[in-house]
Parts: structure tokens; sequence; C-alpha cells
């Protein structure tokens, strides 16, 4: 089990680092006007058909091929800005971010709905059992599934206040830990279980628990890969029959408290129109508090894609729990078509609320992913729960 430093340039520091200069791309007009020819040429296609030959891009093309190799060998973190919200309708951007992605990777379903864009809302009053990005408030930091490499937001509304991405590199933790507590990362390179969520679970292939420890690290050719889902995690803990030992807790607790350190961790505020992009391999994201607005269409509004990019090295087969193959069994058994275009998920979702208003069965909103601290809080949450 290699534990080396990593001396990358993804090992980077929140409190020493500039994302305008190094990991901000502003639109230029030529760009935005050749991004307009290609929605134009894209049509009104349904998101799976929008590839790089149907959203053609011939000289902002080669520049995402760029900043897909500095998302994997540089810092690991993209944010475009200056794209003008304003001239679009939400469907026209989620075709315009779908396009952008599909010169970087192939788009993947992020649940067992079968979706290729999620909508990153609180829905937790109106839907029942939502998972972490429909539910309101802060999130602990986690990395995405194992089926995607590169993890994205496109921001259609902001929030009334806050909100807003916080991004660390795993590597620069990586790095501390090896220098201060090589026993905690020694258990983090041993892994924990992780099991899928109740509903992923229910329309999956494969068992919802793994059957061994998945790693948090694992090192290759100097390179660093992690996963490190707190749900998935948690699952595990209160469903699953997994208790963590005393060291199991350690290890999670202290990797969340070095990532909430400001010396580590790095905000952006997100306007309307920015797509960020992180390599889902090697950065830690989570979301800061923030107040929303008290109607489901004027919320807070993101839209999150997860791409598979086969020009990179597989992730190593023992660390990946979610697979290609599920995400492709949601898409072909429950996708229904244009089901993620905001303008119809958002209206069904208004119609929810009002008519839960009207029948008064409004649900009280949940801020699941950061109610415990602690890992040892999710085996109290269990133990109160079993009376």
């Amino acid at each position: 089990m290699a534990m080396d430093r990593i001396t990358s340039r993804a090992a980077w520091k929140g409190s020493e680092i500039d994302y305008r200069a190094e990991m901000m791309h502003r639109f230029a007009d030529a760009e935005v006007a050749e991004i307009d020819a290609a929605l134009r040429a894209c049509g009104e296609r349904d998101l799976p058909d929008i590839t790089p030959e149907t959203f053609p891009l011939p000289t902002f093309g080669p520049r995402m091929l760029a900043f897909r190799d500095e998302l994997h060998d540089g810092r690991g973190v993209l944010l475009m800005r200056g794209f003008p919200r304003e001239r679009y309708s939400a469907d026209e951007m989620a075709r315009i971010y779908v396009g952008l992605g599909s010169h970087l990777g192939q788009p993947v379903a992020q649940s067992w709905q079968g979706q290729l864009l999620g909508s990153v809302i609180d829905i937790s009053d109106v839907v029942e059992k939502v998972r972490g990005y429909n539910a309101g408030g802060a999130q602990h930091f986690h990395i995405d599934s194992s089926a995607c490499d590169i993890v994205s937001l496109m921001c259609l509304r902001g929030a009334q206040s806050g909100g807003a991405s916080r991004i660390v590199s795993v590597s620069a933790i990586h790095n501390r830990m090896l220098d201060t507590r090589p026993d905690l990362l020694e258990v983090l390179y041993r892994g924990y279980y992780f099991r899928n969520h109740e509903m992923d679970a229910a329309h999956s292939l494969f068992p919802p628990q793994s059957a061994e420890r998945i790693p948090v690290f694992t090192q290759r050719d100097g390179r660093l890969t992690t996963v490190i889902d707190s749900g998935s995690l948690r699952y595990a803990v209160q469903q699953g029959g997994i208790t963590m030992s005393d060291l199991d807790i350690e290890a999670y607790d202290e990797m969340q408290r070095l990532a909430r350190s400001e010396e580590f961790f790095l905000d952006m505020n997100f306007e309307a129109g920015d797509i960020q992009f992180l390599n889902n391999r090697v950065i830690m994201h989570a979301r800061t508090a923030y107040e929303d607005h008290p109607d489901v269409a004027k919320r807070r509004h993101l839209l999150r894609m997860w791409l598979r990019v086969d020009a990179w090295p597989q992730r190593p087969p023992h660390q990946v729990f979610l697979s290609d193959a599920d995400c492709a069994h949601w898409q072909a058994q429950n996708r229904r078509p244009f089901m993620e275009l905001p303008s119809r998920w958002l209206a069904e979702m208004t119609e929810m609320q009002e008519r839960r208003r009207r029948e008064k069965t409004v649900l009280p909103p949940l801020a699941t992913a950061g109610r415990s601290a602690s890992a040892r809080g999710w085996h109290a949450e269990r133990d109160r729960a079993a009376g």
C-alpha cells in the first residue's frame, strides 16, 4: 500500500490560490457566438442525442479538450463564467450545458430514475425521501459516485444569500495526514463499506452494499484517486448493519475537519450562467448554508451533470462501487424522453407544491446532508431509531 506524497499541481490549498487566475475561463464574444450557432444546429434534440457531432464547436471544441487535460493533469477545477444567461431559456441552457459537456465526456445517469441532468434544488418539502442534492442547507465534503470522472454544476438561479460551492484538494489533505496522522491515512487507504440509497438499490443490477471495503485513497503512477461518498457510508451504517470502529470514525472525521479548515477549502460563489467542472477523482466538494425562497419556482436551482471520460485511465476496479453498467441500466429502464428539461421538471414540482399547500400536507424541510458533524452521529441516529 503506497502512501507517497503527492507532488503534482493537484495538491493545492485554498488559502494559497486565486481561482480567478488559475481555474477560471471567461467566455469571449466569439465563443458565445459559436456556442449559440451550435445550439441552433442542435435544435430541440433530446439530451442523449446531443453529441459533439450534433453540437459542433469547430474552434471551441479543441479548447474544451485542453480544459479536459487541465482537469486531469492540473488543478482539477474549471469555472466557466460570463455566459449571457439572460438571453436563453432554462431549457436552452440545459442543452448548451450538455453540448459543452459532450466535448469532455459521456453524460451518465445519476440515479434510478435515469436522468442525465439532475436538478439541484430543495424539494424536500414536496417530495418524500429525497437525496442530499434535493434537500436544503449545507453539505459535508464528498466526491460523487465512482461512475463519473467529472462532476459538474450549472447555475440557473442563485440563492437569496449563501449557497457557495466549497471545494478542496484531496491531495493536499492526503499530504497533511501523511505528515501528521499516517495511522489515520492508513485507515482511509483500507476504506469503508458503501451502500446505495434505497431507491437506487431497488433498481440496481448489483447488491446494494459493497461486499468489501472500498478504499478512499488509491495511488497509481503518482496520481491519487479518491472515492468518499458520505451518504453511502451513512446508509451502510444506518441501513446495512455496519458499525465503524473508533479508528474508522476518527479517520473520516479528521478528513472532514481538514477539509473544513480555511487553510484548505476554496469557496466559489455562483453567478447565473456559471458552469463548474471538477475532477471527481481528486476534488471534494461541499455547499455552504443558504437562504432560499419559499416557492419552488424561485429557489436556488443548479443543474448537475456526471461525465465519464473514456480518454482517462480507468479507476482501479477495487475502487468502483457504483458502476457504469448500473447507470446505463437506470437510463435504459427508467429515463423518459425530455424528462430533465428544467421547464417541465420545475412545472411538475410547482404543481406538487401547490397541491400540498391546498391539502395542508407540506412536508417538513430536510437538511439531511449536514445534520451530523461526525460519523459517530450516524451511529447515534441509528441507535435512537432502534429504540
